[in-house]
């Protein structure tokens, strides 16, 4: 019986932070790995953009006419094309 809520208080704390955080960072991988030419994309410093150059991990992006940016794979937080928003961003980015 002494056993049982240490064991309880691990699986709790594993289920509830550990496996949602792991998943999380599993999806960026993956949403990073996917970048290509094209994509509008925001950076984790919320700089907004279009992937022009992709050169291993670095990548550069045009935020306005001959104005571009050279950033590391990893800075790149999300995608803002129309296929990646949602109903509702959709109508916030109009």
């Amino acid at each position: 019986m002494n056993l049982v809520l240490p064991l309880l208080i691990v699986a709790t704390f594993y289920f509830f932070i550990i496996r949602p955080q792991s998943k999380a960072r599993k999806d960026q991988e993956a949403f990073s790995d996917a970048l290509s030419k094209g994509m509008d994309v925001v950076t984790t410093s919320g700089i907004h953009g279009k992937i022009n150059k992709i050169d291993g991990d670095i990548i550069q992006v045009q935020v306005d006419t001959k104005t571009f940016i050279r950033f590391t794979r990893s800075a790149i937080s999300r995608e803002l094309t129309e296929q990646s928003l949602k109903p509702d961003e959709k109508a916030k980015a109009v």
